[in-house]
């Protein structure tokens, strides 16, 4: 899983599988949802991020992972 913020557009997409998206579905203002070709989400698009979501702190909790990497 990946979160990319683009604070030009002010827009943060949540990558969540490697495979790619082949169909996108607006489910609100600003929010698009990316479906891979057997209708499983691979991502998230929300734009207007900052005014939508808190992104000052990111709070990761119980998951099975290693941490690789963390840069703001």
């Amino acid at each position: 899983m990946r979160l990319k913020y683009y604070p030009e557009t002010d827009s943060l997409y949540i990558d969540l599988s490697e495979k790619n998206s082949v169909i996108s579905e607006d489910v609100a203002e600003g929010i698009v949802i990316d479906y891979d070709e057997n209708g499983n989400i691979v991502g998230i698009d929300i734009d207007n991020a900052s005014k939508k979501l808190s992104l000052k702190k990111l709070i990761i909790e119980k998951l099975p992972v290693e941490l690789k990497e963390i840069t703001a």
